[in-house]
């Protein structure tokens, strides 16, 4: 065992630092996203972005595209980017830029997290708001000050740590149905979330220190399908809203479009997307919104031994729509979004 000393989250957020003027842009993205998951805000939010950050400058690019059609989309829908900087693993593999920035097998876990908060600083500075998978409670100290909208994944919505991280968090979070399908986990996550908890955390020092949360009223499930059936259709999410209800949870869920949900074929989150948007223009106003794995170029590719033969536009993890698809379906659901709310006014 290799032991390496790492920054204090104090530490970096001085190399880092948020604006005020950045930190108001984030308060008022979480702002946004709280009333779209409490109904208050008619908009839908679309969680749309790489499947892993692999490469910063890929990212920035993606970023600059995603800000220009997020502006032009503004009155219909709130996008949100993925910025995913951590992978949860079923057995092994590259767990994310966060652990090994060098994609080398080297594990510089400290310019990860260096990587991580400058990406995410700069992000606010473009006035992109960032969703990310909060897939260790412990790393995201450094950086849950620059997140929007947060996720608990499949592996993890039945685990207590990431429950009650979520509980001390004032945006909306996420819980995903687990990976066999079952959506108890992701409502017991939830239920759990909305509920205050005691338990030993970090500061910003690198202490270790014991906090009382308040609950976290903002968080919600995402049906993203199971390893062998989907559940983003009509029947699927009547009886997802229907446990919520007798759980005395609000109704209110958002669609995965990409893992089990296009099982594995990210063409198909084409069609699982106009499946949504289909079920939304009939009138079901409870789906507050979707994701989208995407990234500039489609598809994946696989991580060689050396990393410089990678290409950087691609994913290096699940397959991902181009951006070219992508804006499509941003701009389709933009017009019947835009119908919809003209229609209520």
């Amino acid at each position: 065992m290799t032991i390496i000393s790492l920054p204090s989250p104090a530490e970096v957020f001085k190399q880092f630092p948020l604006s005020e003027e950045e930190r108001c842009f984030i308060e008022e993205s979480r702002e946004t996203a709280r009333r779209i998951v409490l109904g208050k805000d008619p908009r839908k939010a679309m969680i749309v972005g790489p499947c892993s950050i692999h490469d910063k400058e890929s990212a920035l690019e993606y970023a600059e595209r995603f800000k220009e059609i997020s502006t032009e989309v503004k009155n219909s829908c709130f996008l949100v980017m993925r910025v995913y900087v951590e992978k949860p693993r079923t057995t092994t593999g590259w767990k994310g830029l966060l652990y090994d920035p060098y994609l080398d097998g080297s594990h510089d876990i400290k310019t990860g997290l260096l990587w991580t908060r400058e990406l995410l600083v700069e992000l606010a500075r473009m006035r992109i708001p960032a969703a990310t998978e909060f897939v260790d409670p412990l790393p995201a100290l450094y950086f849950h000050d620059l997140v929007s909208w947060g996720f608990i994944g499949a592996r993890t919505s039945s685990s207590q740590p990431h429950r009650q991280f979520a509980s001390s968090l004032n945006m909306p979070v996420g819980f995903k149905n687990s990976t066999d399908g079952n959506i108890d986990t992701a409502i017991h996550g939830v239920y759990s979330a909305k509920t205050p908890h005691a338990s030993m955390h970090i500061d910003e020092e690198g202490k270790l220190c014991a906090i009382q949360t308040d609950g976290n009223p903002y968080s919600h499930i995402v049906l993203r399908g199971a390893s062998d059936f989907t559940n983003y259709d009509s029947s699927s999410v009547r009886r997802a809203l229907e446990k919520l209800r007798k759980s005395h949870l609000p109704e209110r869920l958002m669609i995965d479009c990409s893992h089990g949900n296009c099982q594995k074929r990210f063409e198909k989150q084409q069609e699982v997307f106009q499946s949504v948007l289909e079920q939304i223009e009939k009138g079901n106003d409870r789906i507050l919104g979707m994701m989208l794995e995407s990234h500039l170029e489609a598809g994946n590719q696989p991580l060689p031994e050396d990393p410089s033969l990678l290409k950087k536009t691609v994913s290096i993890t699940d397959p991902c729509l181009d951006w070219n698809t992508t804006a499509e379906l941003i701009y389709s659901a933009h017009g019947a979004f835009s119908s919809a709310l003209a229609g209520v006014s």
